[in-house]
């Protein structure tokens, strides 16, 4: 089974006042890359948030999947909150609808790394709790991490205790390649050390010299090996690809447009 390629709506959602409820426009543009799926995160749901339904029926009308649904939650407590609960449980129910999406999980980024052994022992339960819950759905989960600078699970120790810490019964690892290599890690060998955890891809890409984000093949990570080495390893679910870069956040369809060029040209042959 090929590997299949879409695009998360994060590139959207930097111009969030813009897009909010703009998803049948991002489908549209998707669409027009040619790619076969989106990631939205549940803010980016918009008029679709309480109707899964009239969500398939648009994602059928564009002849697109949804690859994905991104949950993103503070969990900075020993057990969820009612209000954190009640919101998992609800996209939980959301996904019934979507059989073989998976449910990915991300922890909202604090303001800082301090008392980061406790807080990363409460992320852990509450990231372990939910994929517990889905799981019991009949739902696939996997975990995120990010690198912005308040992130708990940011460089490599960081990353030793996450994916030392999932429950891997109901969770798996979504690695992002920009957000390992801006917490300072060979995004190669990231991939190959967790590959059995694996269970969904971001891919995203930047330049190493300034710490920029760029356009997908303009950056300094070596996404043509990594489409290999999972095509080699029988990876069969999604990479789904983003952009952060500031002319993505001035032109999010401009920018997707040109990555579905590079993904057409290059990736796709690559993971058949």
């Amino acid at each position: 089974m090929a590997i299949s390629i879409g695009f998360q709506t994060y590139t959207w959602q930097m111009s969030y006042e813009n897009y909010r409820d703009q998803l049948d426009h991002i489908l549209a543009a998707v669409k027009e890359t040619g790619g076969t799926g989106i990631e939205p995160e549940v803010c980016m749901l918009g008029r679709y948030t309480d109707a899964p339904v009239a969500l398939r029926e648009a994602l059928d009308g564009q002849g697109l999947r949804l690859g994905a649904l991104c949950l993103v939650l503070a969990w900075q407590h020993q057990e969820e909150t009612a209000e954190e609960r009640a919101e998992a449980d609800r996209v939980i129910a959301y996904l019934k609808h979507f059989p073989n999406t998976v449910l990915t999980l991300v922890q909202l980024p604090g303001k800082d790394r301090s008392d980061i052994a406790r807080r990363q022992a409460n992320a852990l339960a509450n990231i372990n709790a939910v994929a517990r819950r889905a799981s019991e759905q009949g739902i696939a989960c996997a975990y995120h991490p990010n690198s912005p600078s308040g992130s708990l699970f940011r460089v490599e120790e960081d990353y030793k205790v996450l994916l030392n810490g999932l429950d891997t019964r109901y969770c798996g690892y979504a690695p992002d390649t920009g957000h390992i290599a801006k917490g300072g890690m060979d995004v190669e060998a990231i991939f190959r050390t967790y590959r059995t955890m694996i269970k969904h891809v971001h891919f995203k890409d930047m330049s190493v010299s300034d710490w920029s984000w760029t356009a997908l093949g303009q950056g300094s990570i070596d996404h043509v090996g990594i489409m290999r080495y999972l095509n080699e390893t029988g990876y069969d679910g999604w990479v789904m690809v983003e952009e952060e870069s500031k002319g993505a956040e001035a032109d999010p369809d401009g920018v997707t447009l040109q990555n579905g060029i590079y993904i057409r040209e290059v990736l796709e042959p690559l993971g058949k």
